[in-house]
């Protein structure tokens, strides 16, 4: 089998990153951040901003929805408060189906224990 590079994947982007990704002022993300409470980025020792990916993700939603969309501010902060509530329903629910399947799992191996004996 041939040996095959592994590509390295950044864990962390300054915001000089970030903002060349999108093509905006470093100042743009950093007012962003203010603006939307889901842009939380880490901060190093010196301060300096470290985004993950998720980080970029949700920038590229405010992003899409202000400079794509014509959103105001308010506006694209309205739409995300809406998608986050029902995002928090949907992953109550998927939690709670993967402790069903996880109860089912354990009732299977149970069985086939039993059986087994």
């Amino acid at each position: 089998m041939p040996y095959k590079e592994k590509e390295i994947e950044k864990k962390y982007y300054s915001i000089g990153e970030v903002a060349a990704m999108f093509k905006v002022a470093t100042s743009l993300i950093r007012y962003w951040e203010g603006e939307f409470e889901i842009i939380k980025p880490k901060k190093d020792k010196k301060g300096n901003r470290r985004f993950t990916k998720d980080d970029i993700e949700k920038i590229r939603l405010i992003y899409h929805l202000v400079k794509e969309k014509g959103y105001t501010l308010q506006g694209a902060q309205d739409i995300i408060k809406k998608d986050l509530h029902q995002v928090s329903d949907k992953a109550a629910m998927i939690e709670r189906l993967h402790k069903i399947k996880n109860f089912l799992i354990e009732i299977r191996d149970n069985i086939n224990e039993h059986q087994e004996r």
